[in-house]
């Protein structure tokens, strides 16, 4: 008997489309299985048809209910156990541990979202009572909070099948601000996606959520993506991908009637300065850490670093020949798909294509099938800076080092800088007093800026900023990860004047909510 997946259109299974495709094990090359629905446009309509019915009775549930209803599709993706897992592993060849360390980042998100949804505080409630005896005129009452944009389409990413995924940041931060989600599933795991998307449509049928609250879509094609972006009934759009991708949804949604904002992480390459006090006490350390933080997850994290500056001294010698030590025996690992192992070959040939560029450093392993080692790549700060390709990203464990002769052509590259979602400082004291202007000058480049670490690894809490300016991200003001990702898919509103009896609870005098308030220019609860 044949396994096939379906689409997931609010509480139906459906594969209408004549479209099917197969997952491929990134591993052994061959295609797995369960054979997959592509879906129809009509398909689309349909989920966000439903979506759009939800959204209604969706908003306004109390926090408590929503509250509950993230918590328990967290206890649903646990309870899928090793089979989750295992079929993950199948789909991505990434293995065991990782993938069990990412599903629990995924439910912590869950819950922590939960946690914030029941507290109430995000939506920023501002009052500002009337004086009706103010001269010239009288002050006008005056309260303001956020509400849900309406159904979003939100793109799961290859490199993260599950935090950035079905369940993910993107599908728990809309639907914690009270938007229904259709899904479109990546297709590099779609087994996987079916699995999270079928332990949310239970936990909506345990809460007893609206049919339509949550769809997943399958398929292989743009167009099952653009059907999503371009129906007028989606209020917004989450992406983690390329910036192709990224960039092509992002320019379809300002060309609609009514243009919708577009969150879109692009990647980015996510520079590392190493000022000369680091390199020259911590040099063989700072070493290792870059090529663990380059080779990790076989370079495929969108906070790869990808790029190195230092200046040009004997410790920057010293340094290279640090890396290639650290590097000899770095074993090649598995890429997610034959496509993104072969856009990182012509990616680091495009780098060797400079006669100014050298491959100073590659790891142990063979290079058959998807697998590749990681590389380290170097060349002169005038190669750079005319050279606008390399600063382009390789995604995947390659690396590029760019020695400055001094202090101001180390400034000058970065500030050349395009938008990136991180960048770090590698430093002593008194290099952060001699080169204060170098972070005065990232700040205006990324989302979060390191010191002393490295980019890799995004820790999920409430200060987090995980975007950047364009290209990194379509929306340098928000944030895909961390708490405050909950307020791209808000609004905000305000209600003049309105009679206490049918104000939202949020804004009512007694505060009924017990939630933090701005009144009158102070935070009360």
């Amino acid at each position: 008997m044949e396994l096939t997946g379906k689409n997931l259109i609010g509480n139906e299974e459906s594969g209408k489309g004549i479209t099917t495709f197969f997952a491929k094990n990134p591993a052994t090359q061959e295609y797995l299985s369960t054979r997959f629905f592509e879906a129809t446009t009509s398909e689309v309509d349909e989920s966000v048809a439903k979506a759009k019915n939800a959204f209604h009775i969706y908003k306004a549930k109390s926090n408590e209910e929503r509250a509950v209803f993230l918590e328990t599709i967290a206890e649903n993706i646990l309870e899928l156990g090793d089979t989750l897992i295992k079929k993950c592993m199948l789909e991505t060849a990434l293995p065991e541990a990782r993938l069990t360390g990412e599903r629990m980042r995924t439910v912590n998100q869950l819950r922590m979202f939960a946690s914030v949804v029941r507290e109430g505080s995000w939506i920023d409630a501002r009052i500002d009572t009337a004086i009706p005896g103010r001269q010239p005129v009288p002050k006008p009452d005056i309260r303001q909070m956020q509400i849900p944009l309406g159904p979003v389409g939100i793109f799961g990413a290859s490199n993260f099948p599950f935090a950035f995924s079905v369940a993910g940041g993107d599908t728990v931060s809309a639907l914690a601000a009270g938007c229904p989600v259709i899904v479109k599933a990546h297709p590099l795991h779609p087994g996987t996606s079916e699995m999270v998307g079928k332990a949310i449509l239970k936990a909506a049928r345990q809460t007893k959520m609206p049919e339509g609250i949550f769809s997943l879509v399958q398929g292989i094609s743009n167009e099952v993506g653009m059907a999503i972006v371009n129906h007028p009934e989606i209020k917004a759009i989450g992406f983690t991908g390329s910036f192709k991708g990224g960039k092509a949804i992002f320019d379809a949604a300002n060309s609609r009637a009514v243009p919708i904002p577009v969150f879109a992480e692009m990647g980015s390459v996510n520079p590392v300065f190493i000022l000369p006090g680091a390199l020259k006490e911590r040099n063989e350390i700072i070493a290792k850490g870059l090529i663990g933080a380059v080779s990790i997850g076989v370079g495929q994290f969108c906070t790869n670093p990808g790029l190195v500056v230092t200046l040009k001294s004997d410790d920057a010698k010293q340094f290279l020949q640090n890396l290639k030590i650290s590097n000899s025996e770095n074993p090649s690992g598995i890429m997610l798909s034959e496509q993104i192992k072969n856009n990182f070959s012509k990616g680091t040939q495009n780098l060797l294509s400079s006669e100014n560029v050298s491959l100073i450093s590659s790891g142990s392993g063979e290079e058959t099938g998807n697998r590749v080692n990681p590389k380290v790549f170097s060349t002169d700060f005038e190669t750079f800076i005319n050279d606008g390709s390399l600063s382009e990203e390789v995604f995947g464990p390659s690396t590029l080092l760019v020695s400055t002769n001094n202090k101001s052509e180390m400034l000058q590259l970065a500030a050349k800088l395009e938008g990136h979602l991180t960048a770090t400082i590698h430093g002593t004291e008194k290099d952060l007093n001699e080169y204060s202007e170098l972070i005065h000058i990232l700040e205006q480049k990324v989302g979060r800026l390191i010191f002393n670490g490295f980019p890799t690894g995004v820790e999920v809490c409430h200060s987090m900023v995980h975007g950047g300016p364009y290209p990194a991200t379509t929306a340098p003001q928000s944030t895909s990860v961390g708490t405050a990702a909950i307020k791209r898919f808000a609004r905000p509103i305000c209600y003049q004047d309105f009679p206490q009896s049918v104000l939202p609870e949020q804004l009512k005098d007694n505060n009924p909510l017990k939630i933090w308030r701005m009144i009158n220019g102070e935070m009360k609860k």
